[in-house]
C-alpha cells in the first residue's frame, strides 16, 4: 500500500496526509467545500474587509501540539500572536479574574488560592512536552510516564464543581476554573470536566492561548504547503459520497476519513460490517454551538480593563451560574443566561478588520440540533459586563446549529466536539478499535477519535501511524519523541 486518500481537509485530515507523505506514501485529499480547513477556516462572513474564523479561533492545543512542533509551520507562513492575557473572566463587581502566562503572575492574581492552583498545575506545566504526548492520545494504553499521568488523573477524573469547591477558597478562582471546565460541553457535575480545565490552564502557562495572524486559515495554509512539499495533493469542491467511494475504493489503497462517524457510515457503507456500522451510529453526539460573528465599530467596552487586553473572554459570572447553564444544556434546555465564549482577535491582529473597526467571535452551548435563537441571550450576557456593547454592533452573522452543519457536514446538530466526551466515549472513542474500522484499508482520523476536539492534528497523526503499521509501511519521521 503506497497510495492513500484522505476524505476531509480539517487539521486532522491534513496532519494524517502529512504523516503518510513523510513515510513515502502518495497522498490525495478530497475536500467537499471550496475552501479547505474544515473547522480551521477564515471567511468573509459580515462586511467587506472583515475576516471571521468559522470554527476555531484561539489555539492553545495547536501551539502545544507534539506533532505540529515537528513541522516547519513558521517557515510556511504561520505566525502566532499572543495577547496581554490568554483569558479574562469578568464578574458583576466590575472586575475580572485573569489567567496569566506566568505562574508567578498567577500567584499574585489568586492570592489565597495560589498554592492550591500550583499544586494542580505546576507538575503539568513543568513537564508539558511529556504530558502533551501522553494526554493527546488514547486513554486505554500503558502510559510512558505513569507518575505524571496518575497525579493528573487524581483531579482530572473528578467533576469540576467538586474540584473547584474543594481546592479553592475564593469565588473568583472558582469562576475561572468553571469557565475553563465548561469547554467540555458537559455538566460541571460530570466526571472529566476537570481534565479539560487543567489541560487548558496548563497550556496557557506553558504555550499561551495564541491566535494565528490572518486567522485560523493560516494554520490550514501552512499545513497544505508542508503537504505539497512532500508531493501530496489537495482537491477542493470534491464531495465524496457512497457512489464515488465505491468507484475508487480498492483494498490496496488506504483511505482515512476526517469525518464524523455518521459520515463514515454514509460513505463507506457496505465496506463496513453491520456490527461496526451500528457502533458508529450509536456514537453519542455532543451538544451544539450557537455562534455569532460580529463586525464592530469599536472594541467591546468591557467594564473590567483586563478584558480589553485579553484574547479570550469567558462570559458567565460565577461558578454556580456557569454550572447551572451547562446543566440545563446537558438536560436539553436553553439557559436564559448562557455561558458565552468570546474571542476578540482584531485587538491584536489588524488583518481581521478594516482600520479602526473590529471583529468579535462568540458562541454558547445549546442542545444538539437546537432551533432556538440565542442571539438576544448572548448579547444580554455581553452587555451585562460591557454596557454599550449594542451600540458597537455594525452587523452580525448568526450561525445556528443547522447553519454550522450546512457549512461543515461534520458538525452534525452543531456538534463541534466530534462527539460527547462521556467517560465511555473517552475510553472507547469511537470504539475499542479507535482509528481502525472493520475494513483493513479504512481508518477514521477525525476528532471522533483520541484525543478528541481541538486544533492539534494528533488524531490524524496517530491514525496515520496506525494505518502505516497495519500496512507494514515504515513510520513517518521525524516523530515526536515518546509518542506511541
Amino acid at each position: 500500500m503506497k497510495r492513500a486518500r484522505v476524505v476531509g481537509s480539517g487539521p486532522n485530515g491534513l496532519s494524517a496526509a502529512i504523516a503518510l507523505a513523510q513515510a513515502g506514501v502518495d497522498v490525495e485529499i478530497f475536500e467537499a467545500e471550496t475552501v479547505p480547513g474544515g473547522g480551521a477556516r477564515t471567511l468573509p462572513l459580515t462586511l467587506p474587509g472583515f475576516m471571521h474564523d468559522f470554527g476555531s479561533a484561539v489555539h492553545p492545543t495547536a501551539a502545544g501540539s507534539p506533532f505540529f512542533q515537528t513541522l516547519p509551520l513558521a517557515d510556511n507562513g504561520l505566525e502566532w500572536i499572543h495577547g496581554d492575557f490568554p483569558l479574562a473572566h469578568p464578574l458583576d463587581d466590575g472586575t475580572a479574574v485573569v489567567l496569566h502566562r506566568d505562574l508567578a503572575d498567577q500567584d499574585r492574581e489568586f492570592g489565597v488560592d495560589a498554592k492550591a492552583w500550583r499544586s494542580l498545575l505546576q507538575p503539568i506545566v513543568d513537564n508539558w512536552e511529556l504530558f502533551a504526548q501522553e494526554a493527546l492520545g488514547p486513554v486505554l494504553r500503558v502510559p510512558r510516564h505513569p507518575l505524571l499521568m496518575a497525579r493528573f488523573g487524581m483531579a482530572a477524573f473528578q467533576p469540576a464543581r467538586r474540584v473547584a469547591m474543594r481546592h479553592f477558597k475564593s469565588p473568583r478562582t472558582r469562576a475561572l476554573f468553571a469557565g475553563l471546565a465548561a469547554h467540555s460541553f458537559l455538566s460541571l457535575d460530570d466526571v472529566l470536566t476537570s481534565s479539560v480545565a487543567l489541560v487548558l490552564a496548563a497550556a496557557a502557562h506553558r504555550v499561551g492561548w495564541p491566535i494565528p495572524r490572518g486567522g485560523s486559515q493560516a494554520i490550514t495554509q501552512a499545513l497544505i504547503r508542508i503537504l505539497e512539499s512532500f508531493g501530496g495533493k489537495l482537491y477542493t469542491g470534491r464531495r465524496i459520497d457512497a457512489e464515488a467511494f465505491r468507484e475508487w475504493n480498492a483494498p490496496e489503497v488506504l483511505t482515512l476519513f476526517d469525518t464524523s462517524t455518521q459520515q463514515l457510515v454514509d460513505i463507506a457503507g457496505d465496506c463496513l460490517t453491520p456490527g461496526f456500522r451500528e457502533l458508529m451510529l450509536r456514537f453519542k453526539r455532543a451538544p451544539g454551538a450557537f455562534k455569532i460573528d460580529y463586525a464592530l465599530s469599536h472594541p467591546v467596552p468591557w467594564r473590567a480593563r483586563e478584558c480589553r487586553r485579553a484574547i479570550s473572554v469567558h462570559v458567565g459570572g460565577t461558578l454556580e451560574e456557569i454550572a447551572e447553564s451547562e446543566r440545563l444544556v446537558s438536560e436539553g434546555h436553553h439557559p436564559e443566561r448562557p455561558f458565552v465564549l468570546v474571542a476578540q482577535p482584531s485587538i491584536f491582529d489588524d488583518t481581521r478588520a478594516v482600520p479602526g473597526k473590529h471583529t468579535l467571535w462568540t458562541y454558547c452551548h445549546v442542545p444538539n440540533g437546537s432551533t432556538t435563537d440565542m442571539t438576544d441571550r448572548i448579547e444580554a450576557q455581553i452587555e451585562r459586563f460591557a454596557p454599550g456593547f449594542h451600540e458597537c454592533i455594525m452587523t452580525r452573522y448568526v450561525s445556528t446549529p443547522a447553519i454550522l452543519e450546512r457549512m461543515d457536514a461534520n458538525l452534525i446538530g452543531g456538534d463541534i466536539s466530534g462527539g460527547a466526551m462521556t467517560m465511555k466515549q473517552l475510553l472507547l472513542r469511537p470504539s475499542a478499535l479507535t482509528y481502525e474500522t472493520s475494513a483493513a484499508n479504512l481508518f477514521l482520523c477525525s476528532s471522533s477519535t483520541p484525543p478528541g476536539a481541538g486544533v492539534h492534528g494528533m488524531c490524524g497523526y496517530r491514525a496515520a501511524r496506525v494505518a502505516l503499521q497495519r500496512s507494514g509501511l515504515r513510520q513517518p519521521g521525524p516523530a515526536p519523541p515518546h509518542v506511541i
